[in-house]
C-alpha cells in the first residue's frame, strides 16, 4: 500500500509541476499584452538578427541572452507590480505611485545596462565591418 501511495504522490507532484509550467507560460503570454514588452521583444529580435549576421562568440551570446532575458523579466515584474497596485488601490495613492515608479525605474536601469553591453559587443563589430 505504501508503494501505491508513493506513486500517487509522485504522480500528483508531476501534475502540479506541469500546471505550474502552464501558469508560467500563461504569464509570458500575458507579458506581451504590454506595449513596452512588445517593444523589448522587437529590439531583441533585431539584436539576435544582428548577432547571427555578425557571428557573435559564445561569451557574447551569453551576455546578449542574459540581457534580453533580464530586461523581459524586469518588464514582467514591473507589470506584476502595476497590476497588483491597481487592484489594491484603484484610486491615486502616493505610495502606490512610488512603488510603480520604482518598478518602472528598475526596468530602465536594466535597459541602460543592456544597451551598454550591446554597445560594447556590437560597436567594434560594426566599426570593423564598415572600415574594411
Amino acid at each position: 500500500m505504501g508503494t501505491k501511495d508513493n506513486r500517487s504522490g509522485f504522480g500528483a507532484m508531476i501534475a502540479a509541476r506541469a500546471r505550474s509550467f502552464v501558469y508560467a507560460f500563461k504569464g509570458i503570454a500575458t507579458l506581451f499584452d504590454q506595449p513596452n514588452a512588445r517593444i523589448h521583444a522587437v529590439v531583441a529580435v533585431v539584436v539576435v538578427g544582428c548577432g547571427l549576421w555578425l557571428g557573435l562568440s559564445r561569451i557574447e551570446w551569453a551576455v546578449v541572452s542574459v540581457c534580453i532575458g533580464g530586461v523581459l523579466m524586469a518588464e514582467a515584474l514591473n507589470s506584476a507590480v502595476e497590476a497588483l497596485a491597481d487592484k489594491v488601490s484603484p484610486d491615486y495613492d502616493p505610495l502606490i505611485g512610488r512603488a510603480k515608479d520604482l518598478a518602472a525605474g528598475a526596468v530602465l536601469l536594466l535597459v541602460f545596462g543592456a544597451v551598454a553591453a550591446g554597445l560594447l559587443i556590437f560597436l567594434p563589430k560594426f566599426a570593423a565591418l564598415f572600415s574594411a
